[in-house]
């Protein structure tokens, strides 16, 4: 009988690189399959290992479904492809950059222009613990209560980092929904996990007045689901999924 996975150790930085780059290409496949591609839209970062000051991410224009780990550029916080020969998203930089600058803790950010989690952003409110899976997001996410179009500037970069605060994730009024955490895998499963709390959200409220979780036992239930190990298992069964569905995404 297999044993429960636990996050993993390294011998060497080139190791870690390698295998931080595979959850982040294996992501981008996964957000394919769930329609969160929009165009052009929709970056994941993770930071480097080794270069703390610099992060990987999609080439600008290339779609979720097709990305490998071959086609990752390295980017550093100035903004430069140190790495790979594709551009990269403006929008990208202007975010990621500051969020990774804000949160030393950070390895990896996610961002995307999901269907349920645009349509949530526009009501300028955060999710309420109405389910057990909304409550990992319970008193650990913002609202970023400024849209002022899309978002190249750094300064707004900035103000994004800050509203974020030590939080899990953020929701972008009118725009869309940006979780962040301490791997690939967890910061991928907060945004595919606050997505459908935002899909739970809006379908409870066109059906009627939902029953609000208590805030005792919704504090105590993100203790249960709402970990940094919680999102890093829960991204398991995903994973295993797409590395047997797609592999060629580990070229």
């Amino acid at each position: 009988m297999k044993g429960i996975p636990m996050i993993p150790t390294f011998k060497n930085v080139e190791e870690e690189r390698r295998y931080r780059k595979e959850r982040l290409a294996g992501a981008f496949r996964l957000f394919a399959l769930f329609g969160f591609d929009e165009g052009v839209a929709g970056h994941i970062t993770v930071r480097d290992p080794e270069h703390v000051d610099q992060f990987w991410v999609n080439p600008f224009g290339m779609h979720f479904s097709q990305i490998k780990v071959s086609d990752l550029i390295l980017v550093n916080h100035a903004g430069k492809v140190v790495e790979g020969d594709a551009m990269v998203n403006a929008a990208a930089f202007a975010i990621h950059s500051q969020v990774h600058q804000a949160r030393p803790d950070v390895i990896a950010a996610a961002h995307a222009h999901s269907m349920y989690g645009k349509a949530w952003s526009t009501l300028g409110r955060l999710l309420d613990p109405i389910t057990q899976d909304a409550c990992a997001f319970y008193d650990d996410h913002a609202l970023f209560d400024d849209y002022t179009g899309v978002v190249l500037d750094v300064e707004e970069g900035q103000r994004i980092g800050k509203v974020l605060g030590s939080r899990k994730a953020v929701i972008l009024r009118n725009h869309g929904l940006l979780t962040v955490g301490h791997s690939v895998e967890e910061t991928a499963w907060w945004f595919i996990a606050m997505d459908r709390s935002c899909q739970a959200q809006l379908l409870a409220e066109a059906a009627g007045q939902p029953i609000l979780i208590d805030p005792e036992h919704a504090a105590l239930t993100r203790t249960q689901v709402g970990s940094e190990i919680a999102g890093w298992f829960s991204f398991q069964p995903l994973w295993s999924m797409i590395s047997q569905l797609q592999p060629d995404f580990l070229d």
